[in-house]
C-alpha cells in the first residue's frame, strides 16, 4: 500500500484533526477485526503471538487488542516476550559477523520456557511469567508474575521472535499476528516516486521513542539500526507469512506530526556517523510535508508509544 504525499498534504490543509480521527479509526477497525479472530479461535487456544519489527507499534497494538477483547467479555493477559532473554553470560551470547553481541537473534530468547509456558497455558495450569532485568542482564524470579488462563481469558505474548517456527511449530492453533508500518508515500499516483519509504517511518518512530524514553540520541540509534535491519530479514520477515493476521500500522499523517520531533534530532547527527547521507536525505523529505501540532495529536493514537 502507498499514500499518495498530495492526499496527505490536502487533508492536513483542510481539517488536521477530521484526517487523524479517520486514520485513526481505520487502524482502529484493523485492531476490531483481529480481535474477531482471536475470539474464533479461542477454543482452539487461549494464546495470541504478535510479532513485528522495531517500530512496528507492537506494545500499543497489544494494549488495543486487549481493550477490544475486554468489551467481548474476554479477559486479556499482555506478556512482554523480552522478559524471557536469556540470563546474560556474556561468553555464551549470540554474536554479530563483527563480533558483537546478537541482541536481535532468537538465541537471546530462552524458547524452551516459552514452549514449557504456551502448553501449560493451553492445558490450564499455572505459570510464573518471568521479570528480566535489564540493569542487572538477568531474571529475577521473586518479581515473576503467577498466571492461569480461565475459559474466557487468553494470553497475548508481543514479542520480535513471536512467529518463529522454533515455537510455533508446536503450538499450531495458537493465534498468529504480524504488524508493521508497510507504507510508502509517494509523490503523484500509486506507482509514482518514493519520497518517504517504509522503512523510514519505523526508523523516525524509533529515534523519536528512543530520544524521549532510553536517553539514546539519533547517533545511537542508527549505530544499532544496520543490526535491527539486519536481524528483520534474518528472523522476523521469514516467519510474517505464516500469521493468520497481517496489518499495517502505518498512518498516513504520522509524518506531518513526527516531523517536529525527529527534524532536530535528525539534522544533528554527527558528520562522521555511518549512513548520515540517507538520513539526511530522510530530513530533506520531512520538508515536504505540511506540519500538524503534536498537540492535536489524539489520546487514544498510535504515535503516543513514540512521542510520549
Amino acid at each position: 500500500m502507498a499514500y499518495r504525499l498530495e492526499d496527505i498534504n490536502a487533508a492536513v490543509r483542510r481539517d488536521p484533526a477530521a484526517f487523524m480521527e479517520k486514520c485513526d479509526r481505520d487502524y482502529q477497525d484493523k485492531v476490531a477485526r483481529a480481535a474477531d479472530r482471536i475470539c474464533e479461535n479461542m477454543k482452539k487456544s487461549p494464546v495470541v503471538l504478535l510479532s513485528g519489527p522495531s517500530g512496528s507499534g507492537k506494545t500499543t497494538t497489544a494494549e488495543k487488542l486487549s481493550r477490544e477483547l475486554e468489551r467481548r467479555g474476554v479477559r486479556t493477559h499482555p506478556v512482554s516476550m523480552d522478559d524471557y532473554f536469556v540470563n546474560q553470560n556474556l561468553d555464551c551470547l549470540p554474536r554479530t559477523p563483527d563480533g558483537s553481541i546478537d541482541y536481535e537473534s532468537p538465541e537471546m530468547m530462552d524458547l524452551k520456557l516459552l514452549d514449557e509456558h504456551f502448553a501449560r497455558l493451553t492445558r490450564g495450569e499455572w505459570i510464573l511469567v518471568p521479570r528480566f532485568e535489564f540493569a542487572r542482564r538477568m531474571r529475577n524470579d521473586s518479581r515473576g508474575t503467577p498466571l492461569k488462563l480461565g475459559p474466557d481469558e487468553v494470553a497475548i505474548f508481543e514479542g520480535i521472535h513471536a512467529l518463529n517456527t522454533r515455537l510455533t511449530s508446536r503450538h499450531p492453533d495458537a493465534t498468529r499476528l504480524y504488524i508493521s508500518a508497510r507504507s510508502d508515500i509517494v509523490d503523484g499516483d500509486g506507482d509514482g516516486q518514493v519520497v518517504f519509504k517504509r522503512t523510514w517511518l519505523r526508523l523516525t518512530r524509533r529515534a523519536v521513542r528512543d530520544f524521549n524514553f532510553r536517553g539514546t540520541d539519533i547517533g545511537g540509534t542508527l549505530d544499532m539500526w544496520a543490526n535491527v535491519r539486519r536481524g528483520e530479514k534474518l528472523y522476523i520477515s521469514p516467519y510474517r507469512d505464516t500469521a493468520h493476521i497481517k496489518f499495517d500500522t502505518a498512518l498516513a499523517y504520522e509524518v506531518s506530526v513526527m516531523a517536529s520531533y525527529a527534524k532536530p534530532l535528525m539534522a544533528a547527527v554527527p558528520e562522521e556517523t555511518q549512513r548520515r547521507g540517507e538520513l539526511l536525505e530522510l530530513v530533506a523529505a520531512l520538508d515536504r510535508f505540511e506540519p500538524v501540532d503534536p498537540g492535536l495529536v489524539p489520546p487514544e493514537s498510535l504515535l503516543h508509544e513514540f512521542i510520549g
